[in-house]
């Protein structure tokens, strides 16, 4: 649970006693919860109207708690129950205007993703998303859909659901997107990918084909491992690359 000093004001409104933080603060205090978030995104959602920062006479964004539980509570919509921004912000209204509104259960996608098998206990189920469903969820548009699946950043399965990471993959497309970067751009970075992807699935495939379940499971929980310190290597030295020091 995200922790920032407590205070009476609601949406983008400060107390006295209000502690004022820079939007590098609450970046900070967001990746706890939510790794994937970027200044990027938080600009983003200002701009979207749904997070309404102080300014400084210079211009700088000061946010008070109210503003920092509010994108958390954005964010933690957006990644379990895959909502648009615009349901969103009509929930949050309908929350300021002391109205009850109840959000639809956890993503099912997301329960598969955490641990759910198939019957035979093999390979965790692949959970689907439709296009519709993936359109509305990154909030992008089914021309921006097509260019990208033209450059192998997105991949439709067989019957042309896709899985639920695209949900997210998409998002992070649009984000670099903002600044410029396109489609076409970003080929090294799948390449890259999939490489890393292949070296993972060449160091747990004997496990996987193990007869024991339980042998199958250390499998997946392997993968997972070794998925998440390669994502943690590739920052570094891209950081590294940049002479960045990034919190």
């Amino acid at each position: 649970m995200l922790r920032t000093p407590t205070g009476g004001a609601g949406h983008g409104a400060a107390t006295a006693g209000d502690w004022l933080v820079s939007i590098g603060t609450v970046l900070n205090q967001l990746r706890d919860e939510f790794p994937e978030v970027t200044i990027s995104k938080i600009r983003f959602l200002e701009a979207e109207g749904l997070v309404e920062p102080r300014r400084t006479a210079s211009g700088y964004r000061k946010f008070s708690p109210q503003d920092v539980e509010r994108l958390a509570q954005i964010l933690r919509m957006q990644r379990d129950h895959y909502l648009p921004l615009k349901v969103i912000r009509e929930h949050l209204d309908a929350l300021a205007r002391g109205e009850q509104v109840r959000l639809p259960s956890p993503s099912p996608q997301r329960d598969l993703l955490d641990g759910a098998w198939d019957a035979d206990g093999d390979r965790p189920t692949a959970a689907r998303v439709g296009r519709a469903e993936l359109l509305a969820a990154a909030e992008v548009t089914e021309e921006e859909l097509v260019e990208w699946e033209s450059y192998g950043l997105l991949v439709p399965g067989p019957e042309g659901g896709y899985d639920a990471e695209a949900v997210n993959v998409a998002r992070l497309v649009a984000d670099l997107g903002r600044f410029g970067l396109e489609p076409r751009h970003l080929r090294a970075v799948k390449a890259a990918a999939d490489r890393e992807a292949g070296l993972v699935e060449q160091m747990v495939a004997p496990l996987r084909r193990h007869r024991n379940p339980q042998t199958r499971a250390h499998a997946e929980a392997t993968a997972k491992e070794l998925a998440g310190l390669s994502v943690r290597l590739h920052a570094a030295l891209v950081q590294t690359a940049l002479g960045l020091r990034l919190p």
